[in-house]
């Protein structure tokens, strides 16, 4: 049942992160941004990749997970890269960021592909899910939108990942493709990490802050 209810509870704490700090990107969320970076690429490497690799030919693997980085690169264009904490809002808009909103669903549909009984992918799209959900209702609270439309994009966003995770472990014809989905969810999540880790920091200073959070996300990822 965690595998369905986490994903949504990362949805919940981001959202009352925002009301809290009231703020587009605090230090705290800049930090946690970092470490669901790092975990994120630790536990795809870790746990996803090499699980991929088992059940499909290398090369045809390979070219499934440069597939997803491709898409995740277009997804990219219609959502100004709100995936890894980019999230433009303009808070004169009143019409509804449709492009954003589609993005963000097929992107969180994908996500819950991986998510199994007995994996710990779960727990790296939770820890992803937290600072991104924060950013987002953080933008769509200082956003000229009704509190209806602000509550409905969350509890559809929220509720995608978990119809992913469904989809692929109830489906029948979801069963004979879920490797091929989780290699090109692996060149997802690829992108969205390394985007995350290797943005340059203001002015290009060396961040010790940062730096112990990739480590710590690391480090609980290879032992959990």
């Amino acid at each position: 049942m965690n595998k369905y209810l986490l994903p949504i509870v990362a949805i919940i704490i981001g959202v009352a992160i925002a009301i809290l700090t009231k703020k587009q990107k605090s230090i705290g969320t800049k930090l946690l941004l970092s470490f669901s970076g790092a975990f994120l690429l630790a536990l795809t490497l870790f746990d996803l990749l090499p699980e991929v690799y088992e059940h499909l030919e290398a090369k045809q693997t390979g070219l499934f997970i440069m597939c997803g980085i491709l898409l995740q690169i277009i997804l990219e264009f219609f959502s100004k890269g709100a995936e890894h904490g980019h999230v433009h809002i303009h808070k004169e808009d009143t019409q509804f960021p449709w492009l954003l909103f589609t993005s963000l669903c097929i992107h969180s549909f994908l996500e819950g592909f991986p998510i199994h009984e007995h994996n710990d992918m779960v727990y790296g799209v939770l820890i992803h899910k937290i600072p991104i959900a924060a950013l987002i209702t953080a933008f769509l609270l200082q956003s000229k939108f009704s509190k209806l439309q602000i509550v409905s994009f969350l509890i559809v966003f929220g509720a995608m990942t978990p119809l992913g995770t469904l989809t692929s472990n109830t489906m029948p014809f979801a069963a004979d493709y879920v490797d091929v989905v989780n290699a090109i969810v692996i060149g997802i999540f690829l992108h969205i990490s390394t985007t995350i880790l290797f943005e340059t920091g203001e002015g290009h200073k060396f961040n010790l802050s940062k730096l112990i959070a990739i480590c710590l996300g690391i480090l609980i990822a290879y032992f959990i």
